[in-house]
């Protein structure tokens, strides 16, 4: 669907941070067509350019999961599918204003920020100047980081409001005290929090317990367990969950 004209009547004075939110998701989903986008290799030390189809690709896998998980069990998701789609979405998109948005506390602060991270490790794995960069003082690992704090902002907006989003499957928006813009933050501020706990218990708990313990089947689970979002983003993108661009991977005999 093409982005929104804002001289037109159905969205003529929507809010400010509204405007801008669908101007960025509408970017991020017209990346969607440059799948033929030039593609690096995968080596962690290689200096090649980001690996825009492969991040786009795996993000929106990662946006399909999210949005059949929400299909298959909210009923009000389910009952906002009926309707005019174009007109209920601007609806949608326009009725966005104050803080909550009617969900509970582990949804919006622990959710929300899983959510965060897992696309901010999409953004890591598919950046291959950054993604060896391990925990730690340097510049190169907080421009890393921030770089995916950006595409995970970008991943929240396009998730909230975007033309693939709760805003047009299922007009979460529309029901009564559930319009509020705390994910739109706390989604990529509370994921970049999230990326870094991930970075330094990889760095400074899991590493340890690898040298440790020869064994595989341990060595695996500690780093699956202990970095779930990374864990998650590597599937996304088809590799194990315990894969690391840092250091060897681990086998199972």
């Amino acid at each position: 669907m093409p982005c929104p004209d804002f001289d037109t009547e159905i969205v003529r004075r929507p809010p400010v941070l509204v405007r801008l939110a669908v101007v960025a998701s509408c970017a991020v989903t017209s990346a969607f067509s440059q799948q033929d986008l030039v593609e690096t290799r995968r080596s962690g030390s290689d200096e090649g350019n980001f690996q825009w189809g492969a991040a786009l690709r795996q993000s929106l896998g990662f946006m399909a999961l999210e949005h059949g998980f929400r299909v298959a069990t909210e009923s009000d998701t389910r009952a906002g599918l009926k309707g005019p789609f174009v007109r209920d979405y601007f609806r949608s998109i326009t009725a966005l204003h104050g803080w909550g948005d009617g969900d509970p506390f582990l949804i919006n602060y622990v959710g929300h920020p899983f959510q965060g991270a897992v696309s901010g490790f999409i953004q890591v794995q598919n950046d291959p100047r950054f993604r060896a960069e391990e925990f730690g003082a340097s510049t190169r690992y907080w421009q890393s980081r921030l770089r995916a704090l950006g595409w995970a902002a970008a991943y929240s907006t396009e998730f909230e409001l975007g033309p693939i989003s709760e805003a047009s499957i299922g007009n979460v928006s529309l029901t009564p005290g559930h319009a509020g813009v705390v994910d739109l933050v706390v989604t990529p501020v509370g994921g970049f929090a999230v990326m870094l706990a991930e970075d330094a218990l990889d760095r400074y708990v899991i590493r340890r317990f690898e040298r440790w313990t020869p064994h595989p089947l341990p060595r695996l689970l500690m780093r699956g367990f202990l970095n779930p979002n990374r864990s998650l983003a590597n599937m996304l993108s088809g590799k194990v969950p315990w894969k690391r661009d840092t250091r060897p991977d681990v086998t199972v005999p």
